[in-house]
């Protein structure tokens, strides 16, 4: 992936309409000059972060899968649908939020991401990638607007950690995570491999004052996209009305200089951030450590045993 361009698309929606989410990704794609040719391979990576606690909100919404899916099979793309949840498989995730009733009728295949491609990091660092994203042409992320009680908020750059596959993700969490920025640098090196695509985040309805499953909805009504996850990311800051330098993986990129760090330097084709700006959206009142502590591996094992 480059992370070259600057332009981030910003609509209002207020409400999960197929009809009208397709429009709005119509208008976000032709405002960033995104496409998908016929016969190109799709892989929408939402965020399906578990089936058991508060699904309906802490998963991508259904409609926002199906609208985005329907949009790139018009295109004539073949589309595949996976993820890598904490807890349960991707199949599982998606059946109980309600995806794949969503997706029921339509030309699409919904994926576990189990096969697994080692990559090597700018880092040096070796992590387990989903096969299937190296299998795709096209990879459209699709995150969850959330409050996040270890990295502050989840965004654009952390919803590629779920191509990671499995129960690689919490041990990189306990591994690295009280290294300095180490985890925030590794979450910024995947988007080096990752391919070329889109990110169209949901904040439909977002989650605030916790997370990534415990928080609580926040009515956001926005849709936002960029070809450029860090420039999504820093829009979207503005756009909640949080200061940047709270968030872990936005001050890793600033230290980096990474194109879309510097609000001064995105453009807006669409509504400017302060067109859709909201007051009252609340991060963690208390952020918790980022690495786990070797217990919570176990138990988390254990979970995704019985989520399975």
């Amino acid at each position: 992936m480059e992370l070259c361009a600057c332009e981030v698309g910003l609509t209002a929606c207020r409400r999960y309409d197929r009809k009208l989410l397709k429009e709005k990704v119509q208008a976000l794609c032709g405002a960033l000059d995104f496409r998908v040719s016929a016969g190109s391979r799709v892989l929408l990576k939402p965020n399906l972060v578990s089936a058991v606690r508060n699904k309906s909100l802490a998963c991508t919404h259904p409609e926002v899968v199906a609208a985005v899916a329907e949009w790139c099979v018009d295109q004539g793309a073949s589309v595949r649908v996976g993820d890598s949840p904490a807890f349960g498989s991707a199949l599982s995730v998606m059946a109980a939020c309600g995806i794949r009733s969503a997706l029921k009728g339509l030309p699409v295949t919904m994926i576990n991401f189990d096969a697994v491609q080692p990559i090597r990091l700018a880092s040096g660092l070796s992590v387990g990638v989903a096969r299937a994203v190296s299998e795709c042409d096209f990879l459209v992320n699709l995150p969850k607007i959330k409050a996040h009680g270890q990295l502050y908020v989840t965004l654009a750059v952390k919803n590629y950690f779920g191509t990671v596959v499995g129960f690689r993700k919490p041990w990189l969490h306990a591994r690295y995570g009280d290294i300095d920025n180490r985890f925030e640098g590794m979450l910024v090196d995947l988007l080096d491999v990752m391919p070329a695509g889109i990110t169209l985040a949901d904040g439909v309805m977002a989650m605030h004052e916790d997370g990534p499953v415990g928080g609580r909805p926040f009515d956001l009504h926005v849709l936002a996209g960029g070809v450029n996850p860090v420039a999504v990311d820093s829009a979207l800051l503005a756009v909640l009305g949080l200061s940047p330098d709270a968030s872990p993986v936005w001050r890793e990129c600033y230290r980096r200089n990474i194109a879309g760090s510097k609000f001064a330097d995105l453009s807006f084709p669409l509504a400017r951030p302060e067109d859709v700006e909201v007051q009252g959206f609340r991060p963690p009142s208390r952020m918790r450590p980022v690495s786990f502590h070797p217990w919570r591996l176990v138990l988390g094992a254990m979970k995704r045993i019985i989520s399975n």
